[in-house]
């Protein structure tokens, strides 16, 4: 027989399981072949076979074998402490899906052991690694196969498991792309029937998203019972009447693939239902933004290097909670239903209880919002107040989730507690301000805009549930000294949080039943009201080991095989034991420097206390789980008291935004209007000012007589910053924020667009100027009168005629067709005479022609002498007809030989075009090639 280390390595399909523990893992590779098994053995989770290359090539940790029955098997493993670090490896930076296997004690001392958890980049819950200030949204994208499908639509569910925020929306396939960019799901689930066809428009919708795609059956007939199931409760959160669902086929099949998916991840963690109600959503009420747009606009990431800086959320995020930041980053991209609450006697719209879709439509919901960050602004001690109180509170919505997905700790009632009472003092403190500001004079002062300001806001203040009688629960309940430290531990079997008590040395079993053999005193994380009866037997123990005797070593303990025993350990005290012998004592072992006795009353004692203590580990158990149901009884409420709490914050963030960066209030309407008076781009606006510069601001005004701007002017003038201000401006007017103007009036936008920017397309065989095409055809295609469209560079790279020929049909579609707000920056200035513009310079007025609603707006650059120059960042009438390349060209470095052949080429083309009355032949050309050539031998 070969020796152990010589015996061949084995796979899982080879090795017939001779253990439980080989069966276990045999087992759950067959249940769960696309996932990667960690199993739990003692205080380390493990990898067997195949996947244990993987793992520890993945993880970089050791990789070795184990002999099972004569067999070695490759194996690898980590400690208990270390799971979310290599979880995080596993799943968030490699994609896999990792099955989670935990074992649980028996009565008879074995073991069972089962997954408990399939953690995919979707259904994160409270990993260490995840990041609570973003969402992270597992999205469903169905057509209903076999019912009524339509190929124009599709339906989407979505959600997010550690808050519980769960969306359906019905979209049409052409805006599947801009629906996914705008949500920002970490993974998505498709219908496996889609898995080889990928032809399928869904599929190609989603060949340019860069997410993990998982794949599930969808069930025979969802309709009726899960997915109807669910949108029976579709109104729970919102605590309106009940309505007929509105859900299409293909929504609900949506609906259906993404709770079967959580079902089969989450498993023991998958919440009731009930739990789980998806809020319709509908497109009329919100902004559409593209997935170009957003991008562009660079709204939640910026350019470089897909960072954050630079992005609209960085230069306005001045959010204090988690859970604000998220609702922040929901208004600027993602939309949602809108609920209007009327005030009795005012006639007022008021903030819906449910996250509202944002940048909004209804004038109503902006205003409300408006109203918010108005009265904070007026009220700087009220503002800081309200923000040192967020400061300290918890992110509610992700703690009541973890209480329905079955985890959730002492620490998170603790939590609960200390959150409820801040909302009791954001809600007195309010208030109280807007009482001491009620009285008759200050009436007077008011303006009827300010008083129903004011009343917005105490009418959301006054929607705030209360909930004092839960935190007075939990504080009479919960020992609060206790609990913070012992954390995790005491989670009625919760396997998901033990890594802080391993560090810190515990004894942990997850096992239910495991309690103190050593007769140490334990410190009960609830406090001793029901089980008083175990303190009069931890006391007699104690009264047992203060007992005086003559031998001064003799120690009182307890062993898993000697049970409970008297032992002593100094050799001098063994020469002298008749006082033992009188006391009753019995040996049961000895060696040189030790002997062990048991005694009658001492080993009656600790049986007791281990009854005692099981007790009070059972009562304790029980009481944190009458916490745990009241939380979850609770939870409408607590869901409704968060969501009105990140509204407070966001709306405490703008107001000290607008204090900052000196935003004004803008005036919103239905009109076609756009005008904005020295209008600032608040990312680039902080990065000037961190680099010690200013910022030019410019005005924009869109009318209906004056409704499309060609905008010229030299590289690096500021074209691209104005046409990208413009649109955020309009964007944060309808998010509910004061914007970086000195005045403006805005026309409600259904739809922003825009074609600034691209990169070729390699991978999908798509040039950079294929993509410009494609951003343009789109924004053709769906722009309304509503709209505001910005667009830079449209018809280059390619020929001259041609891109000309594509920016003057461009502009005549916008025109004629879109009717919308435009603003159209490109470097042909030829365009501008091809669209009626025939004055002689920059400063000569604008002759109407077939197009009378364009106007034509320009950038220049003024000379200072001895080959220097600076940018006028000021907008102002006219065209500009010199483009200043090679000025850029300069200030980049490139060596000075080159400019000055430039130059002369210029200067030489310029002649040329002069004399030829146009652009120069191949002939001329070549003589201009020639002569620059020969002036430079």
């Amino acid at each position: 027989m070969p020796s152990e280390d010589k015996l061949p390595l084995q796979s899982s399909r080879t090795v017939f399981p001779r253990t439980q523990l080989a069966f276990d893992i045999t087992e759950n590779l067959a249940k769960f072949p696309h996932c990667i098994l960690l199993t739990r053995v003692g205080n380390f989770y493990e990898s067997y076979f195949d996947q244990a290359i993987e793992v520890a090539r993945l993880l970089t940790i050791k990789l070795t074998t184990r002999s099972w029955g004569g067999q070695r098997v490759p194996m690898c493993g980590f400690p208990l402490a270390h799971l979310d670090r290599h979880l995080k490896r596993l799943v968030q930076t490699n994609k896999r899906f990792a099955a989670v296997c935990e074992e649980f004690r028996r009565r008879d001392g074995s073991f069972e052991r089962r997954v408990v958890r399939v953690v995919t980049p979707g259904t994160l819950i409270d990993e260490s690694f995840v990041d609570h200030f973003e969402n992270n949204y597992l999205l469903a994208v169905s057509t209903s196969e076999g019912r009524e499908f339509t190929p124009q639509s599709v339906g989407l569910a979505w959600t997010d498991v550690a808050t519980g925020e769960f969306y359906s929306q019905t979209v049409s396939m052409d805006s599947l792309r801009d629906e996914i960019a705008r949500i920002g799901p970490r993974e998505l689930v498709l219908s496996s029937s889609l898995k080889s066809d990928s032809s399928s428009p869904i599929q190609q919708a989603l060949a340019e998203e860069e997410v993990t795609v998982s794949y599930i059956d969808l069930p025979p007939d969802p309709y009726p019972s899960k997915a109807l199931t669910v949108l029976e409760h579709m109104s729970s959160e919102t605590e309106t009447e009940p309505s007929t669902p509105v859900c299409s086929h293909n929504e609900s099949s949506a609906i259906a693939l993404l709770t079967g998916f959580l079902q089969e991840s989450l498993l023991e963690h998958m919440p009731h239902i009930a739990a789980f109600s998806p809020t319709h959503q509908s497109s009329e009420s919100r902004v559409h933004i593209d997935a170009h747009t957003i991008k562009a606009l660079e709204l939640r990431e910026g350019n470089r290097e897909g960072g954050v800086t630079g992005s609209l959320m960085s230069a306005i995020k001045r959010t204090v909670t988690s859970s604000g930041t998220r609702l922040l980053g929901r208004w600027l991209c993602v939309h949602f239903v809108v609920v209007k609450v009327i005030i009795p006697d005012l006639s007022l719209i008021m903030l819906s209880l449910t996250p509202i879709g944002s940048p909004s439509t209804v004038a109503s919901t902006i205003n409300s919002r408006q109203a918010l960050v108005a009265v904070f602004h007026s009220l700087p001690h009220l503002r800081n107040d309200l923000v040192r109180l967020l400061k300290q509170s918890e992110d509610a919505t992700r703690i009541v989730q973890k209480f329905l997905l079955g985890k959730g700790d002492m620490e998170d009632l603790l939590a609960i507690r200390d959150t409820i009472r801040i909302w009791s003092r954001i809600r007195d403190i309010t208030e109280s301000e807007l009482d001491s500001t009620s009285t008759v004079t200050d009436q007077i002062n008011l303006s009827e805009s300010d008083k129903q300001d004011r009343a917005t806001l105490r009418s959301a203040i006054g929607t705030f549930a209360d909930l004092r009688n839960l935190a007075e629960k939990i504080d009479l309940a919960v020992d609060e000294s206790v609990a913070t430290k012992k954390g995790k531990t005491i989670a009625g079997g919760d396997v998901e949080g033990i890594d802080e008590a391993i560090l810190e040395g515990e004894d942990l079993d997850i096992a239910p039943q495991a309690t103190s053999l050593g007769g140490e005193s334990r410190p009960w994380s609830i406090k001793p009201q029901s089980p008083r009866q175990a303190f009069p037997t931890v006391q007699r123990k104690n009264d047992y080991g203060t007992r005086s005797t003559s031998v001064s070593s003799l120690a009182l303990g307890s062993a898993t095989f000697q049970g409970w025993h008297v032992r002593i350990t100094k050799t001098k005290n063994l020469r002298n034991l008749g006082e033992l012998s009188e006391l009753g004592l019995f040996e049961v072992s000895r060696s040189a420097s030790s002997r062990t006795y048991l005694y009658a009353p001492w080993t009656a004692l600790g049986t007791s206390l281990m009854e005692t203590e099981a007790a009070i580990y059972q009562a304790e158990k029980a009481a944190f789980a009458s916490l745990r149901s009241e939380v979850k009884i609770y939870g409408t409420e607590l869901r409704r008291n968060g969501r009105i709490s990140d509204e407070l914050d966001v709306a405490l963030a703008f107001a000290n935004l607008a204090e900052e960066l000196k935003l004004v209030r803008p005036t919103l309407d239905n009109s076609n209007e756009y005008n904005v008076v020295n209008g600032r781009h608040p990312a680039v606006e902080l990065g000037l000012l961190n680099n010690g510069r200013n910022f030019v601001p410019n005005s924009v005004h869109l009318h209906p007589r004056s409704r499309l701007h060609v905008i010229t002017g030299p590289n690096m003038a500021g074209k691209s910053t104005l046409l990208r201000q413009t649109a955020l401006i309009a964007i944060l007017a309808q998010t509910g924020s004061f914007v970086p103007a000195e005045f403006a009036r805005i026309g409600i936008v259904d739809k922003v667009f825009s074609r600034i920017g691209a990169k070729d397309d390699i991978y999908r065989d798509r040039s950079t100027f294929m993509v410009e095409m494609l951003e343009t055809a789109e924004i053709l295609k769906k722009a309304t009168e509503k709209s505001l469209v910005i667009m830079d560079e449209v018809g280059r790279g390619t020929t001259v005629k041609d891109g000309l020929a594509i920016a003057f049909a461009t502009i005549h579609h916008l025109y004629t067709v879109n009717k919308c707000r435009t603003l159209f920056a490109t470097h042909f200035h030829n365009l501008a005479d091809m669209l009626g513009y025939n004055g002689e310079g920059l400063s000569s007025p604008h002759v109407k022609g077939v197009f009378p609603d364009v106007d034509f707006y320009c950038t220049d650059v003024d000379e200072i002498g001895d080959g220097y120059f600076t940018y006028s960042h000021r907008m102002h009438k006219g065209v500009n007809r010199d483009s200043h390349g090679l000025k850029v060209a300069q200030m980049a470095g490139m060596p000075t030989g080159v400019i000055a052949i430039a130059l002369e080429t210029l200067e030489r083309l310029q002649d040329e075009a002069s004399t030829s009355a146009g652009i120069p032949n191949a002939t001329a050309m070549r003589s201009v090639g020639e002569a620059v050539y020969h002036s430079r031998q």
